[in-house]
């Protein structure tokens, strides 16, 4: 079964770092992507732009709107995804704690719907 690890964390987290310490994260993302793909549970993934390149669209009685940024205000957010091949939800999970993402902020983990 498929699942969609959604990445949540604080983006000004990110801008605090020094850059020894972004670049030690982008390291330990990049051995993740590495041990994930060599076990074969990686299906994709990708870092995401930050939030301020997002446009959210909406359409109300047939007219279109968008908005600048996300859609909510929130103190996490997504910045990024995996998905991942796993034999269970407790295989799934156990793959997502070792997402270094899980230590700056959250993983949600979520089945894929097969249709």
């Amino acid at each position: 079964m498929q699942y969609l690890c959604l990445i949540y964390e604080d983006e000004k987290e990110w801008q605090r770092m020094s850059k020894s310490e972004t670049e030690k994260v982008i390291g330990e993302f990049q051995a993740y992507t590495q041990s994930v793909r060599k076990s074969g549970h990686y299906v994709g993934g990708n870092a995401l732009q930050p939030t301020h390149t997002a446009t959210t669209v909406r359409v109300r009685q047939g007219k279109v709107s968008t908005t600048d940024g996300p859609f909510a205000e929130t103190k996490e957010q997504l910045g990024g995804y995996y998905l991942l091949q796993a034999r269970d939800l407790n295989e799934a999970i156990q793959l997502a704690s070792r997402i270094p993402g899980a230590r700056l902020g959250s993983v949600e983990v979520r089945p894929i719907m097969e249709v």
